[in-house]
């Protein structure tokens, strides 16, 4: 029999034959490779497991819900507790590659779905259709879009836990995917990348540093984001044209541009300080420029054009003429000259912004260019050139791309966006005052008196700190930061750091604390009309905080002083909505409740109260429990006017990978984002006003209820912590080298201490995923028990309200992946047995609960009956899956009983990595 590791024929998966074809090509090819590489005995064993794997869930199909896993076949059981810590990590790295190929025939399936469908809802063209339908005019649109902001924004939090060594295989073997089966090349290049990514290491042997991050995040530019945005732009502008007939193709502003948190970020990661900060921008820096200096010495050879053949403009001609380029086999080739010069001033830019030392293309010495503008503007004489002399043709592919990407980048690349928590601003703002002899106590000032005195300090110019005092480390780091903005501002341009983000906002003085450190530092300058280089962007992110973000908000506008900042900023104000903590802090239900409420809010206060444009900024995660699921469908489900045509979303862990490290898949993501921001703003969906306040008032009750059970759980259940870092790899993730920031804000036994990532990662790897879920079923059950209103009212609720609809949806993807059976074998790790009967028995009812309510609202029988495609692909991955949770519940008892040898951490490691890998977004 060939060796084989594929299992799709066996499950019934209802994939197209070409993904099935391409499943069962890998798993051929992963078993040769294991066979040749580990032997044929080794082979043989993991052929056994996961045959036995296949046939236990054929079996637990058709078992009772919630009884998929409670024990595994005997021999099987008995097989992987027995394995020695060799055998052992064979296992998992064999069921872990093969989950890793299986995600890459996925998404090359949703990709040939998506080419196959233009006009589905999530496109462009969709979008513009629906908007011409409606009756919108194309002038109307094209002045939409000169307004929009659409960024999403890559942010370095570690639930991506491949590396960018694995990363780079699974890329070829995407490529090598997409060739014809017929095409020779095909089949052995997928066996030597098969090879490659069994003989590469899964694990990092150090814990990425915040370069390292950078690095990684960089990848998307070169992969995805240089060629796919400014050909989506071309794409849109040709279809507005087209949709609309209007006389001329629009030359779009750049509305859609990608942001990064990385390398400002420093909310509880000591490791981002000024220096990192300046190696981030000096490195986006030398990535953009090497990208256009590139371009710029393939447009020089592309553009051969000889004026002897056909006359050259004027303008073109005294352009290369002072080009310094003196090559006497260019003589007759202006246009090559042009673009050498420009070439050569670009070269000299790049050295004098980020010490990126050029090819010499000319001997010429030439002034670097003062901003990206004149830059383009140069760009433009050529453009011009060409349409002059009847060659625009020649413009519209590189040149036309390269033009749109300096529209797109500048020579910052990305904004980076500063991120701190308002305590580190306060306690640096205290010192400040003290030592400048204003008040000796700050913290001890209550909230009027701590506003007065702020806004008193930024209303005059006198500065705090002075040149012959010393400060602590912290404000030292603090002004440092700031300093190194205000020097990037003047090398890059405003648009390289734009948001300074205030995690865990509270009130109008955490607003203010930030504005003081602004002035210091000459990015606030105060006056009748005061200058501000910077959007101040509050975080709001517990229960508490969403629910006072509105009172909040009419505090901070109700200065003038604050007012006029907003006024400074272009009337606008951004502000951010968390989904992690909020979701920890209350679970499922009452977090969403609480971020729809909150924009709401929002939307009152900041936009119909004070005139002021709200711009929303989604701190969403790659998990149901942190804000994960479809894009597009969460778009749409924002409150009626909360998006406005401006939208800011985070971008986290293994969702970037997964979504922009191919370029086709990437492009599509972020047309996606593009067409539900214009949907969104432009045809809202709305209900009818007494249905609407009907819903509301049913949300409202149900997250009291969701809260109530949720909160009872983490809060006030005995021993809860301990039965949560004992049966989740919680302690083990931590060990992890996934990213540079800890796992905890500060060294507690708190739940409030811990970071959101690792609570629902901890969650997701037990197979529980209790953050997408818990509390929904005890929220309806108190409901319907007291007669609040109906199950028919819920049912419609979900027709009707495309927020409730899209809880239910993101709820149900969670439920399907929910395995009680493995989640209860996690959970004999916890020592206190009582302790251990007593939790899982209100986790088990309350999972029955949510799973009952949940099929009954959306009226189906079974998980995922709506998504057939998303069914298939977690059906096809359970027998793998199980193993890996199987050996790592094996493997955490024997390290925890004190096998810590090096191999059995690793072996732990892998099962982690293997397990995120078949869950996918689980972080």
């Amino acid at each position: 029999m060939e060796p084989t590791l594929n299992t799709a024929a066996a499950i019934n998966v209802p994939a197209d034959e070409q993904s099935r074809a391409d499943r069962r090509l890998l798993g051929n090819l992963l078993g040769e490779v294991i066979r040749n590489q580990a032997g044929t005995p080794t082979f043989d064993l993991i052929e056994h497991i996961r045959r036995a794997a296949v046939d236990f869930r054929r079996v637990a199909a058709v078992a009772p819900p919630g009884q998929t896993s409670a024990d595994a076949p005997v021999d099987l059981k008995a097989t992987l507790d027995s394995l020695s810590i060799d055998d052992t990590l064979h296992v998992v790295r064999a069921f872990s590659y093969f989950l890793h190929l299986v995600n890459i025939v996925d998404d090359a399936g949703v990709d040939a779905r998506d080419d196959n469908s233009a006009a589905a809802p999530g496109t462009l063209a969709r979008a513009l259709v629906r908007a011409k339908e409606a009756g919108i005019a194309g002038e109307e649109l094209v002045a939409w879009f000169a307004q929009a902001v659409v960024s999403p924004v890559l942010t370095a939090h570690p639930t991506e836990v491949q590396r960018q060594s694995i990363l780079d295989c699974e890329r070829e073997i995407a490529r090598l995917l997409a060739l014809p089966a017929s095409a020779s090349a095909r089949e052995p290049g997928l066996r030597r990348e098969v090879l490659r990514l069994w003989l590469t290491a899964m694990l990092r042997l150090t814990r990425l540093t915040v370069d390292d991050e950078i690095e990684n995040g960089l990848a998307c530019f070169r992969l995805t984001f240089f060629a796919q945005l400014p050909r989506l732009y071309s794409g849109l502008e040709a279809a507005l044209a087209k949709i609309f007939a209007l006389e001329k193709t629009p030359a779009l502003a750049p509305f859609l541009r990608v942001g990064t948190w990385i390398g400002g970020d420093r909310d509880g990661n000591p490791n981002v300080n000024a220096t990192v900060l300046e190696h981030a921008l000096a490195t986006q820096g030398r990535v953009v420029f090497a990208h256009y200096l590139a371009e710029l010495r393939l447009l020089s050879s592309e553009l051969s054009l000889s004026a002897r053949l056909s006359p050259v403009p004027a303008e073109l001609l005294a352009f290369a003429a002072a080009s310094g380029d003196s090559s006497p086999h260019r003589l007759d080739q202006p246009y090559r000259q042009a673009l050498i010069g420009i070439y050569t001033r670009l070269a000299a830019t790049a050295a004098a912004l980020c010490g990126l030392q050029a090819a010499v293309l000319a001997p010429a010495v030439k002034a670097p260019y003062a901003t990206a503008g004149e830059f383009s503007a140069e760009l433009d004489l050529i453009v011009d050139a060409l349409a002059a002399q009847g060659a625009t043709a020649l413009a519209d592919g590189r040149l036309q791309h390269l033009r749109r990407a300096v529209d797109i980048f500048g020579f910052h690349l990305a904004a980076i966006d500063l991120r701190q928590s308002s305590d580190e601003h306060a306690a640096t703002v205290a010192e400040l005052l003290a030592k400048a002899g204003v008040v000796d106590d700050y913290s001890a000032l209550d909230e009027p008196a701590r506003v007065a005195l702020l806004v008193h300090e930024l209303s005059g110019h006198r500065p705090l700190r002075s040149p012959h005092l010393s400060y602590s480390a912290q404000t030292t780091s603090e002004l440092a930061i700031l300093n190194v903005v205000a020097e990037a501002h003047r090398r890059f341009g405003r648009e390289a750091v734009q948001h300074y983000i205030i995690s865990h906002c509270e009130s109008v003085s955490d607003l203010l604390e930030v504005c003081i450190l602004l002035k210091e530092v000459g990015l606030l300058r105060p006056g009748a009309q005061p200058g501000l280089d910077l959007d101040i962007v509050p975080l709001f992110e517990t229960i508490a905080d969403l629910g006072a973000c509105g009172d909040i908000m009419r505090e901070a506008c109700a200065l003038p002083l604050y007012r006029a900042l907003i006024t400074a900023r272009g009337d606008c104000q951004e502000i951010m909505l968390g989904y992690s903590d909020s979701n920890k802090d209350g679970g499922y239900l009452t977090s969403n409740w609480s971020l729809y409420k909150a924009a709401t809010q929002l939307v009152e206060v900041v936009c119909r109260q004070q005139n002021v444009r709200l711009r929303l900024f989604h701190g969403r995660g790659g998990s149901v429990g942190r804000g994960g699921g479809p894009s597009y469908e969460a778009i749409l489900a924002q409150p009626p006017d909360s998006v406005r045509g401006m939208l800011r979303l985070t971008e986290q862990g293994e969702v970037i990978a997964s979504k922009y490290a191919d370029p086709a898949r990437g492009r599509a993501n972020l047309e996606t984002l593009a067409a539900a921001t214009l949907e969104a703003s432009l045809l809202p969906q709305r209900v009818a006003p007494a249905a609407g306040e009907r819903y509301r008032a049913m949300m409202e009750e149900l997250s009291q209820r969701s809260f109530t059970a949720y909160r009872a759980l983490i809060r006030e259940t005995p021993g809860f912590i301990e039965y949560f870092r004992a049966s989740t790899p919680l302690a083990e993730i931590a060990d992890l080298n996934i990213g540079s920031r800890p796992s905890s804000r500060k060294v507690t036994n708190r739940i409030d201490d811990l970071r959101a990532i690792p609570w629902v990662f901890s969650w997701s790897q037990c197979r529980l995923i209790l953050p997408g879920w818990y509390g929904f079923g005890s929220a309806v059950d108190g409901f319907i028990a007291a007669r609040s209103g109906s199950l028919e009212e819920l049912q419609e609720m979900a027709r009707c309200w495309p927020f409730f609809h899209t809880i239910l949806a993101n709820m149900d993807m969670v439920l399907a992946k929910t395995d009680l059976g493995i989640a209860r074998r996690y959970a004999e790790l916890v020592p206190d047995v009582a302790q251990r009967e007593a939790i899982w028995a209100r986790l088990r009812g309350e999972w029955e609960l949510t799973r009952r309510w949940s099929l009954a609202i959306a009226q189906r029988s079974g998980f995922l009956e709506s998504a057939p495609d998303l069914a298939g692909t977690i059906r096809h991955r359970l027998p793998y899956l199980d193993p890996l949770n199987h050996l790592q519940i094996e493997l955490l008892r024997r390290y925890r009983s004190g096998d810590t040898d090096e191999r059995t951490r690793r072996a732990i490691h892998l099962t982690i990595n293997g397990v995120a890998a078949g869950l996918r977004n689980s972080g």
